[in-house]
């Protein structure tokens, strides 16, 4: 796996990388923190923004209105988790480093919800989901932290494995909340985000979060320029990484912004049956999330190998976006939704392990995941206007062109692991 150079190098270590297995009541509570966060972010992006923009706009304008408010949102999660995972690296309070945005933020983004759940027009809802994702991010950049900080190398790939598992916990609690509470749009914005908070909290309480000796160095507008950069040239595994986690997380998020909708036009289901017939294609991509994730984490541990795995599970997954262009009956989606699930799940179950591995200063683990969210921050800004483009091809509804473009983009994600050198 990683070599130990990295760490080697950079002198004066503040706080050392863990050496000791992370006990299990901190795993358990991480991994819940990491269901509640995502069973608060996802039901906005998976379902709900798409139902309360419809009842807003109608369904002929709802492409453009969801591509509009997603896009704002996605901007904010590209900034915001990067700025908070460098103020995270910089909190010397006595609550430590990490506990005070895990709460701090996930209150906040239960406030946004219930905001946007009361919105009357587009320009509230745009606006509050922006400070939504800005405030989700500061929770996830210090719960993203906590794997460098709490679990060693020998532990990640598990550990991985199970919070990847765990964000399709919360995007199955996500797609169940939209069937059960759709007709009822607050409860469906504040019930996720009560979750997320009460779960997150716990996590905090229980976290044995290290407070620093001393504040680290500060270096000026060059450490505000180095919030948002890691030097490829200096560290190329960790841009190899960073460009795989882009492909990948924009081909993810092309079909998923618009599942909904694309369940509705190409299968020509109602708005009720789509989101039945999404909550148990959620169930089913879950299950293999869970089956693969957690053997392939388990697996890679083992093995002492990260890139193979995540290279196989990049195309496994392109394969499933082409079984959904294939797609013309509610089964055929469904057999899609496994491919997609088990190719996830590799991918979830090694991934974090490797970007860890490859981290280029333990003293700097959350600014610098936070440059990797980038990787999944900027996709999600990009996919709604590119999505809504690829739709608008020809006419409008060209759903074929969009999994196509998403698969084509899945084989270069697969591609750019290969480069990587200091993971197996």
């Amino acid at each position: 796996m990683a070599t130990t150079a990295s760490a080697a190098t950079q002198g004066d270590v503040l706080i050392p990388p863990p050496t000791r297995k992370a006990p299990p009541r901190v795993v358990a509570t991480m991994a819940l923190a990491q269901v509640g966060l995502f069973f608060a972010l996802l039901t906005p992006v998976l379902a709900s923004l798409a139902i309360k923009v419809q009842s807003l706009v109608g369904p002929d304008d709802a492409v453009a209105a969801l591509g509009t408010v997603s896009s704002a949102g996605a901007v904010a999660a590209f900034l915001a988790n990067p700025v908070f995972g460098r103020i995270s690296d910089r909190t010397t309070g006595r609550f430590g480093r990490r506990r005070p945005w895990l709460v701090t933020g996930s209150l906040g983004l239960t406030v946004c919800l219930a905001v946007i759940g009361l919105a009357g027009n587009l320009f509230v809802i745009a606006a509050a989901w922006f400070v939504a994702q800005a405030l989700a991010n500061a929770a996830l950049a210090a719960l993203m932290a906590t794997v460098a900080d709490q679990v060693p190398s020998v532990q990640r790939g598990k550990v991985s494995g199970l919070l990847g598992v765990m964000q399709q916990v919360g995007m199955l609690g996500s797609a169940y909340a939209a069937q059960f509470l759709g007709a009822h749009l607050l409860l469906l914005f504040l019930v996720p985000g009560l979750v997320g908070f009460a779960l997150t909290t716990l996590f905090a309480i229980v976290l044995p979060d290290r407070r620093l000796p001393r504040r680290p160095p500060s270096e000026g507008l060059r450490t505000a320029l180095k919030t948002f950069w890691v030097s490829p040239r200096k560290h190329p595994d960790f841009a190899w990484a960073w460009v795989s986690r882009f492909m990948i997380i924009l081909a993810s998020f092309l079909f998923t912004t618009y599942r909904l909708l694309y369940m509705q036009h190409e299968l020509a289901l109602s708005l009720a049956d789509a989101t039945a017939v999404m909550a148990t294609g959620v169930l089913l991509y879950t299950i293999m999330v869970a089956l693969t994730g957690q053997a392939a984490g388990w697996l890679s541990d083992k093995l002492r190998r990260r890139k193979v795995f995540v290279a196989a599970s990049t195309l496994l997954f392109g394969v499933g976006l082409i079984l959904l262009l294939q797609a013309e009956t509610i089964g055929a989606f469904y057999v899609g939704e496994v491919v997609l699930g088990a190719g996830y799940g590799i991918y979830m179950g090694v991934d974090l392990a490797l970007v860890i591995d490859v981290l280029p200063n333990p003293d700097d683990s959350a600014k610098d995941l936070g440059v990797l969210n980038i990787a999944n921050a900027g996709p999600q800004a990009l996919a709604p206007a590119v999505g809504a483009a690829l739709i608008g091809i020809g006419g409008g509804n060209n759903y074929s062109l969009l999994l196509g473009v998403a698969a084509a983009v899945c084989v270069v994600g697969a591609v750019a692991v290969l480069p990587i050198k200091s993971v197996r």
